[in-house]
């Protein structure tokens, strides 16, 4: 039996709401063989981070070579890459073993604002890693960072969407989550010629630790197992509202998404 593969290149957060423990959840829930190459050790929790620990440059070129030499990942995403020297190390080893599907989540800073990505790596990131990008998935405050400009209303999240595509990335994908004017979240997909937008209800909940990593992983899944991009996304989507909206209410401070909803919600459970 053949079964779709992805691989995650991200940070490992020991609370299980983001990073590598969020993709693998979201892999496994969507049908999907998930492998990860760890980059860094977050130790967080839902109060915050209280220290990031890189895996050393060896380690990481290691994992990366282990992967290549025996799988076939049919999509592969990243995350916390932390610096410009992974960075480079990641789109290096992308093109050894001509890997496809490169979905980018620019994970930049955490929800309580501790920084995830050093700040020489946005470069690195732009130039080396962004034009071999399928999709890269930027919430408001990467994709201003990502693009230099001030992102206050939808017609600012286009032209951004706009500038990354710019940049190499074949797709776009601005998210909206952080535009609090009104009750809707307008995410902006962008292919090069036309936009397209997923729209969907907020939820007010503390609830959202992990919501770009799963939403990410939750495309990565879908493109591996042979979807369009404009499906992967709106699967993804609808996976990320209801992991919000039916919330597990565990910790104290950003608490994780609920990674069972979707698939619970299919099957017609509660």
């Amino acid at each position: 039996m053949s079964i779709a593969q992805a691989l995650t290149i991200a940070g490992s957060d020991n609370g299980g709401g983001a990073g590598i423990q969020a993709d693998l959840k979201t892999f496994q829930e969507l049908g999907v063989y998930g492998m990860t190459i760890i980059t860094a050790i977050a130790a967080q929790n839902t109060t915050g981070v209280q220290g990031v620990f890189p895996i050393s440059y060896e380690g990481i070129a290691q994992q990366l070579d282990s992967t290549g030499d025996d799988f076939q990942p049919t999509a592969v995403k990243t995350g916390m890459l932390y610096s410009a020297e992974i960075i480079k190390l990641v789109a290096e080893k992308w093109q050894q073993y001509g890997w496809s599907n490169l979905v980018i989540d620019p994970v930049m800073v955490a929800k309580g604002g501790a920084p995830l990505l050093q700040q020489e790596a946005v470069q690195a990131l732009i130039t080396e890693l962004l034009p071999h990008a399928l999709i890269t998935t930027p919430n408001i405050p990467e994709a201003e960072l990502l693009t230099g400009m001030s992102i206050l209303n939808l017609s600012q999240r286009e032209e951004a969407a706009r500038r990354i595509v710019q940049m190499g990335s074949t797709y776009a994908l601005v998210k909206g989550g952080h535009d609090e004017g009104s009750g809707m979240i307008v995410d902006v997909l962008y292919d090069g010629q036309s936009f397209h937008y997923l729209e969907n209800v907020r939820v007010v909940t503390r609830h959202t630790h992990g919501t770009g990593c799963t939403y990410s992983a939750a495309i990565t899944a879908e493109l591996a197992k042979g979807s369009t991009v404009l499906a992967a996304v709106t699967t993804a989507r609808a996976f990320i509202q209801a992991a919000i909206e039916d919330e597990l209410g565990i910790g104290d401070g950003h608490g994780p998404t609920n990674h069972f909803a979707y698939q619970r919600r299919l099957r017609g459970e509660q």
